[in-house]
C-alpha cells in the first residue's frame, strides 16, 4: 500500500493551499471534495510543478457512508492515509433558532461526525508511518457563537477533540495537531453569509501562510496552534474576560457582520 496524504475541502482556500503545501514538502496526495473540477485542476497544477499529481476523488461528505466509500476507494486504488488533513467544513450566520434546521444538521455531519469518523478511519495505517492528523479549527473554537451558535459549537468540538486525540495517539507515534486559523478571505464567507469587518484586515492571513503554519506545527507535533500573533493575542485577551461580556461581545460582532439589527 503506497503511503498518502489525504487532504479533504481541498477544492479552494486553505484546503487548496495545504495541498499545494503538503506537495511542496515531497508528500503525494490524494484530494477530496465535492467538486470535481476544481481538484482536477488543483491536481494538474501541482504536477506541472514537477510534483506527482494527486489522485483525486469527488465526495460529499455530508453522506452518512462518506468515510467508507472513502476507505474503500483508497483501498481499491492501493493507498493508505500517512497524514489525514480534515480541512472540509462550512458555516452559516443567523440565529440557530432561525436558520434551516436541515442545513445545521449538514453542518454538524461535516465539521463533526466526518471529521471524527476519518481522525478514527486510518489510526493503523498513521502508526505504520508515524503520520499525524492535521484538524483544521478556528478560533472560533475558543468562543461562546451567538449569531453562529451551531459553526462556534462544532469548532469547540475539533479543538477539544483533537487535544484529546493528540494525548492519546502520542505513544503510538501518530501527531495531532488542531489549526485555528482567524479571519482569512476565501470562499467560507460568502457560504456562510458573514461578512468580514474592517477591523478583521489586522488579523486577516492570507491561506498560504495559515497552510504553511498548519503543516509546521503538525511536523513539530504540536498540540494546538493559532495562526497568526494579532489572533492569539486576542484569544488570550478573551480569556481574562467574563463569559458573559464576551457573548455580548460575539453577539454585536455577528450583528454587525452580518447586517442584522
Amino acid at each position: 500500500m503506497k503511503p498518502v496524504t489525504l487532504i479533504t475541502g481541498a477544492s479552494s482556500g486553505i484546503g487548496a493551499d495545504l495541498a499545494r503545501v503538503f506537495a511542496a514538502h515531497g508528500h503525494e496526495l490524494v484530494l477530496v471534495a465535492r467538486r470535481e473540477d476544481r481538484l482536477t485542476a488543483l491536481a494538474g497544477e501541482i504536477a506541472a510543478t514537477g510534483r506527482p499529481r494527486p489522485a483525486v476523488l469527488a465526495l460529499d461528505l455530508v453522506r452518512r457512508d462518506a468515510a467508507a466509500a472513502l476507505a474503500a476507494e483508497l483501498a481499491a486504488r492501493g493507498l493508505e492515509p500517512a497524514f489525514v488533513v480534515n480541512n472540509a467544513g462550512f458555516g452559516l450566520s443567523g440565529a440557530a433558532a432561525d436558520l434551516d434546521h436541515a442545513e445545521q444538521f449538514a453542518m454538524i455531519d461535516v465539521n463533526v461526525r466526518a471529521l471524527t469518523e476519518l481522525s478514527l478511519a486510518f489510526v493503523d495505517s498513521l502508526v505504520r508511518h508515524r503520520g499525524g492528523i492535521l484538524n483544521v479549527a478556528s478560533i472560533a473554537a475558543f468562543l461562546p457563537g451567538p449569531g453562529m451558535a451551531v459553526y462556534y459549537a462544532t469548532k469547540a468540538y475539533v479543538l477539544s477533540f483533537s487535544e484529546a486525540l493528540h494525548h492519546e495517539l502520542a505513544g503510538r507515534g501518530v501527531r495531532v495537531t488542531a489549526l485555528c486559523p482567524g479571519p482569512v478571505r476565501t470562499e467560507f464567507q460568502a457560504r456562510s453569509g458573514m461578512q468580514l469587518p474592517a477591523v478583521a484586515k489586522l488579523f486577516e492571513l492570507p491561506p498560504r501562510r495559515v497552510a504553511e503554519i498548519g503543516y509546521s506545527a503538525l511536523m513539530r507535533g504540536q498540540r494546538v496552534v493559532i495562526a497568526g500573533t494579532g489572533n492569539r493575542i486576542a484569544i488570550a485577551l478573551t480569556r481574562l474576560l467574563p463569559n458573559a461580556l464576551v457573548l455580548r461581545l460575539v453577539d454585536q460582532r455577528a450583528k454587525v457582520t452580518s447586517g442584522a439589527q
